[in-house]
């Protein structure tokens, strides 16, 4: 029941990838014929020792950090050779790949990341139930005609990678919309601008645009963006983030001749290498707001000018909060700005100042802190719009700008709620809506009739509403006596005798929220008489700034070890056993993973190890690492090296230890997560494990983090995923044939 795989690292570069099809052609023998035999290929050991801090620190694959060997290519494709050979012997993979592609196709379309504009137009991607790849669409009036705007497949070619739209955002009048277009999983976006009357591009190509962002002037033919420096042959992998910055492009314009106006070399404002500018407007608002990322860490230091003065020789920005202000979010309604800050409010609130000259020491508190964690606002003409997170069910909450007291607003149902397609020029919101038994859907909150409607904008599928499925919330003491929220999900009527198939996910980082969320593929797994459960450990936000801090750097082990007190809960509750209990996570998530079976290989039969951060004390020297250093430290600090250390599952794993059967996966063209760390952990599993058990390495090579996966895809991993577990449980229906 995976989502998309969560937030972290980069790509390989063109050597690397033109390597790829220069090498296997002369070494796929060798390695098809080490893989034929039953085993995987065997990595040779070549180790290299560090010293931190007076511990010294073993690495037997450092090699493999290098892509573009050929022996290191050689030795992935041999991986995979083998992973897709033992998976294909699994009797009923075939036919779950064939029940979780209808489950898929269910539904006439899936809709997502909407916009709506003033005189009631709307922009939102849709794929088609047999596509692969989601397209832009706009729309006149909900019940008007729809008008396909961009198709990313228009720019593969043959035997190439497939494209997907990483993002998009129309000028305020909607006459243009600008689209970043990426390639096979890369996030590696290139910028183009689409005239939204005719169709058609403008001819406006920028690459380098990977966080692009593209925020429009008020004059429609002119947006800010971010773009990222051009490399040379002697940069190295950590430059790959550095010292990006925010340009003026006025359409027509050449882009490299585009005027700087926020980040590095711009005097007023000081950044570090490492920080990501962007610069946002807001249509009726004479402001510019300039926001500076430090790396993954959440809490933003911000900046405001006037428009007009975004043409000066130097551009006059205006510091107005720093990180020890933990902002973290915001938006604007005419002069007015409101911030979301968790300064002395671990579970956030909402603030109030004056664009001309804003002071957050002396801001208006207008949503107190709570309760409940405070997620989002989107401002409209009428109101602020607050999303909510209130003992892990979303709420929605109006504060007219005429007000002082919010309003909460009823909701069809208790699940997790997203705003979406909210504008300060147009009355009320829209919102997302889904809970852990029902597909999301697209709903309109009027602010004179004050009632949530469904827009009917995305279709309900035959399987969005399963009537035989319930989820349950309970909690599960950890190691230290802290109750952590665990999320149950499955079919009526489910015995509790310990025998039933059990997934149990987990992320804890950078104080995201797992909130509830259903996808009908999923439906294959219950209809195997499955469980699924979410483990809402720390690290995560889902009580705030606090539960995060709880998870992060020195107090990192508090999220695997809150895990494992959630596997443990559902083995003593009986919903399943050690034999038939599967893992997963993803990503930051890895560290979970490879720390849980690292510290109690005894408790789970499988783990799935999704793009996993798995080298933690090498990751910062990755072209994502820099970003990720406020997140989980940094080797050159003691107390960085020690946390890193300590959450880093590679350098945990021992010899002749009965590890569990586990399944590692990558995308060649990951940009978060560099593929050399699932690499390097599968190849330590596969020579330490005394268990029996497999280790297999997944490889994809027209994909990245996840991000940008096509639907088949997505379904061939689930399935992947699915098959290896039951296999691994010992399901009849799930062993493999002999060869």
């Amino acid at each position: 029941m995976a989502k998309n795989r969560f937030a972290y690292k980069p790509i390989l570069g063109l050597l690397a990838v033109l390597m790829v099809s220069i090498v296997l052609s002369t070494v796929a023998r060798s390695t098809k014929s080490e893989s034929a035999g039953g085993q995987p290929p065997v990595a040779p050991v070549r180790m290299v020792t560090d010293e931190y801090f007076g511990v010294k620190v073993s690495d037997p694959y450092r090699y493999m950090e290098d892509l573009s060997n050929p022996e290191v290519i050689a030795w992935f494709k041999g991986q995979n050779d083998y992973t897709r050979a033992v998976l294909a012997r699994i009797s009923g993979r075939r036919a779950l790949l064939e029940r979780v592609k209808a489950l898929d196709e269910s539904a006439p379309a899936r809709v997502t990341d909407l916009r709506r504009l003033p005189n009631d137009r709307y922009f939102y991607q849709k794929r088609l139930a047999a596509e692969d790849v989601s397209k832009l669409y706009m729309k006149d009036d909900l019940s008007g005609a729809e008008h396909l705007l961009v198709d990313p497949t228009k720019y593969a070619t043959a035997g190439g990678p497939h494209y997907v739209i990483s993002y998009y955002a129309p000028s305020f009048d909607g006459h243009y919309v600008a689209v970043g277009v990426s390639a096979a999983g890369s996030e590696d976006a290139v910028l183009r601008v689409f005239d939204t009357n005719t169709g058609r591009e403008t001819g406006d190509v920028i690459d380098r645009a990977q966080f692009g962002s593209p925020s429009w002037m008020p004059d429609g033919r002119s947006f800010l963006y971010n773009r990222l420096q051009k490399l040379t042959p002697s940069s190295a992998p950590t430059d790959r983030y550095l010292n990006s910055r925010a340009y003026l492009h006025v359409l027509g314009a050449n882009p490299d001749e585009d005027r700087l106006v926020f980040g590095s070399g711009v005097s007023t404002v000081k950044l570090d290498p490492a920080d990501i500018p962007f610069v946002m407007t807001s249509p009726g608002t004479p402001y510019a707001i300039g926001i500076v990322a430090h790396g993954v860490r959440i809490e933003a230091t911000m900046y405001a000018v006037p428009l007009e003065a975004l043409s000066a020789a130097s551009v006059p920005w205006k510091l107005f909060c720093d990180v020890d202000d933990d902002v973290t979010g915001f938006d604007v309604h005419g002069s007015d700005l409101y911030l979301i800050s968790h300064h002395q409010a671990s579970r956030f609130k909402v603030l109030r100042t004056k664009l001309s000259n804003p002071d957050v020491a002396q801001a208006e508190v207008v949503v107190p802190p709570s309760e409940a964690v405070i997620q989002n606002l989107a401002a409209a003409s009428d109101a602020l719009y607050v999303q909510e997170l209130d003992g892990g069910i979303g709420r929605l909450v109006r504060l007219a700008y005429s007000d002082v007291k919010p309003e909460r607003i009823p909701l069809p149902f208790d699940g997790s709620v997203a705003l979406t397609g909210t504008d300060q020029r147009i009355p009320g919101t829209l919102l997302e809506l889904t809970t852990w038994t029902k597909a999301r859907k697209i709903y309109a909150y009027g602010s004179t009739g004050k009632t949530v409607t469904d827009t009917k904008l995305q279709p309900l599928g035959k399987y969005d509403e399963p009537a035989d499925l319930e989820s349950v919330e309970v909690k599960a003491k950890s190691y230290d006596g802290t109750l952590v929220p665990l999320s149950i999900v499955y079919k009526k009527g489910l015995k509790l005798d310990g025998t039933n198939p059990t997934l149990l996910e987990g992320y804890g980082s950078y104080g995201i929220t797992f909130d509830p969320y259903f996808d009908p593929k999923f439906i294959a797994w219950f209809e195997r008489g499955g469980v699924f459960a979410v483990a809402h450990v720390r690290g995560g936000g889902e009580y705030g700034e606090d539960w995060h801090l709880a998870g992060k750097l020195l107090t990192k082990p508090n999220t695997w070890k809150d895990f494992i007190a959630c596997a443990e809960y559902l083995i003593n509750q009986k919903y399943t056993t050690k034999a038939r209990l599967a893992i997963e996570g993803g990503s930051a998530g890895g560290i979970t993973i490879g720390r849980s079976i690292t510290e109690r290989p005894d408790l789970f039969a499988v783990a799935i190890d999704a793009v996993p951060m798995s080298d933690a004390v090498r990751d910062e020297f990755t072209p994502n690492g820099p970003p990720n250093i406020p997140e989980f430290g940094t080797v050159k600090e003691a107390d960085g090296f020690k946390a890193l250390y300590e959450m880093s599952a590679y350098h945990h794993i021992k010899d002749e230890v009965a590890y569990p059967a586990v399944m590692v996966t990558t995308g060649f063209n990951d940009p978060r997560v560099i593929s050399w760390e699932p690499g390097k952990m599968a190849a330590r599993l596969q020579a330490a494990s005394s268990s029996g058990k497999p280790i297999l390495l997944r490889v994809d090579y027209d994909a990245g983090h996840g991000i940008g996966s096509t639907k088949t895809q997505r379904e061939e991993e689930l399935t992947d995923e699915m098959s290896f577990a039951l296999w691994q449980f010992g399901v009849p229906e799930f062993q493999t044939a002999k060869e």
